[in-house]
């Protein structure tokens, strides 16, 4: 029930982001154009792409939320993922505009600034700053990587609203002092946005490509499963564990011991305890599959292991984990 409020949550969210998407590229693409601020057009042009980037995280979200079918017994989670990938690339292309347009106005008279148009890039600046913080928060909370990825998304609007602020700001203050060269401050502050927003898309972009590439989770989460299902008293060994991330949520893997004498019916029982004490340690995980091994209390470790398993196997006994 929990899960389903979170997972309504972070759809309000995704709407919340689209529409104030839509809302800003309209504020800022206007108040630019009737003030001749290129920095602000620049970066209603930026929202534009925005809105493209939070219609996909969007749509991402709505596919991964769907139950698994036949197509996709494992589930939809990871189209989070590849949304997520293309939030990386509009803002990989995002950088790259904001930053050849910065060059190119360094070239180019400057233009006057007016106050209206700094009114608009400070209520940019602050309703980003407002999204960014209540996006992230929820998007962690649902561990939704296409959440995640709109709130970065904020964050590189809150970088080039905060560009656009001190260049208008710079541009306003060195017309009334008369001070030529701050009107060059848009231009260069925008360049710095540009690297800024080009290297959060580099680390968004290698986020996704290891979750879609099946990247194993951290050790200690690995760890913390291992000892989960150690403490099933009927568990002797763990032969081999592994884990990987399917979009917002974890798929486990793991290969016992247990007394070679217990029949089906016990396996059965312990195979579905390890799952519980799994899924119990970390709610995230939306399947455990459970592979058990016989073991021998009379015979060598190794003899526990069927041939294929002694290669690079990491082998946990119950008496020697900590």
């Amino acid at each position: 029930m929990q899960e389903q409020d979170m997972g309504k949550r972070a759809m309000v969210s995704a709407w919340i982001s689209l529409i104030s998407n839509i809302l800003l590229t309209g504020i800022k693409i206007i108040t630019g154009v009737m003030f001749s601020s290129k920095v602000l057009v620049a970066d209603g042009v930026h929202n534009a792409g925005d809105v493209i980037a939070s219609a996909t995280a969007l749509g991402a979200m709505r596919i991964s939320s769907l139950p698994p079918d036949e197509d996709h017994p494992y589930g939809h989670g990871k189209a989070e993922v590849i949304g997520a990938s293309v939030v990386a690339v509009i803002l990989f292309a995002a950088g790259i505009f904001i930053g050849y347009h910065s060059i190119i106005a360094l070239f180019e008279p400057m233009p006057k600034e007016h106050i209206l148009a700094l009114v608009a890039a400070i209520i940019s600046l602050l309703w980003k700053q407002w999204l960014y913080i209540y996006t992230i928060r929820i998007g962690r909370a649902a561990n939704s990587q296409g959440l995640i990825a709109t709130a970065k998304d904020h964050l590189a609007d809150v970088y080039a609203s905060a560009a656009a602020v001190l260049g208008i700001g710079l541009g306003l203050i060195g017309e009334h002092w008369s001070i030529h060269i701050l009107s060059y401050g848009d231009p260069i502050a925008g360049f710095v946005v540009a690297l800024l927003v080009l290297r959060l898309a580099w680390e968004m972009g290698r986020e996704s490509i290891d979750v879609l590439m099946e990247k194993a989770i951290a050790t200690e989460e690995i760890e913390s499963y291992a000892e989960a299902a150690l403490s099933v008293a009927e568990v002797q060994r763990i032969d081999r564990i592994r884990a990987r991330e399917h979009g917002h949520y974890i798929i486990v893997d793991i290969r016992a011991s247990v007394d070679a004498s217990l029949t089906i019916q016990q396996g059965h029982d312990i195979i579905r305890l390890i799952k519980g004490a799994v899924m119990k340690q970390e709610p995230r995980v939306y399947e455990v599959l459970v592979h058990l091994n016989p073991w021998y209390a009379d015979t060598p470790d190794n003899a526990n292991l069927a041939p294929q398993e002694h290669k690079n196997n990491s082998v946990t006994d119950k008496e020697n984990y900590h």
